[in-house]
């Protein structure tokens, strides 16, 4: 597959590692950060959608897209994300994730506002089926600051430049590959007016503010899956 990722606001809280452990599938490890588990709320737009070596299709390769997430490794090596959930306003993709790689892809109402003045961004999501339905979120952001990618070793780079998502078909883990140039990462401002897409996916956050990262484009390939082998293989 062949994606653009725009404006990705990456917001993360720390969350004690006991809470996302059972949230996880065997054969998954939590991944921490001196200690320290992580869940993220990524609201962003995609664009240029589209199998490898197809044109993109009008009104179907381009959509909004909220997902949340945490960190995994596999016997540490691999480290990846683990989606509790990930929010769509097209219904071909939330169909087609569903069904050809059981990744938790729900159809959304998402209206995205993006301004001239930098930009600020306003971001609406509802969500509609399969449920719950009451799961939303609200914000509005605005980046700021100077852009440069994430400083190796750095708690930024563990957050963001992660190239595996890890899924599960029919009780098998499974992988894929993710490619894209560093984020260009700035600082934003953000309000957050509601969410509650982190509880319906059954984690309890802090309610403080989270750590905040803004990235504006990256070019993205997605390559197949392969079923994940136990550590020792």
């Amino acid at each position: 597959m062949r994606q653009i990722w725009r404006h990705v606001l990456f917001l993360h809280w720390r969350v004690p590692p006991e809470r996302l452990l059972p949230l996880l599938p065997p054969g998954l490890e939590l991944d921490v950060y001196d200690g320290e588990a992580y869940v993220g709320l990524i609201p962003f737009t995609m664009a240029g959608v589209r199998p490898a070596l197809c044109p993109p299709v009008p009104f179907l390769s381009s959509f909004h897209e909220t997902n949340v997430r945490t960190y995994v490794h596999v016997g540490g090596r691999d480290p990846g994300v683990w989606f509790f959930s990930l929010d769509a306003s097209s219904t071909p993709a939330v169909v087609g994730a569903r069904a050809l790689m059981n990744l938790p892809y729900f159809r959304a109402r998402i209206d995205m506002t993006v301004g001239p003045d930098g930009p600020t961004i306003d971001y609406q999501l509802r969500r509609r089926w399969p449920g719950p339905k009451s799961a939303a979120c609200d914000v509005r952001y605005a980046p700021r600051g100077p852009v440069s990618p994430a400083v190796p070793g750095s708690l930024e780079h563990f957050l963001v430049e992660r190239y595996i998502l890890y899924h599960v078909v029919r009780g098998r883990l499974h992988r894929a590959r993710v490619h894209h140039a560093p984020w260009p990462l700035q600082g934003a401002d953000v309000s957050m007016r509601h969410e509650s897409l982190t509880a319906a996916a059954g984690i309890d956050r802090p309610d403080g503010p989270p750590l905040i990262h803004y990235g504006r484009e990256v070019r993205v390939e997605i390559f197949g899956t392969e079923r994940v082998g136990r550590p020792e293989d």
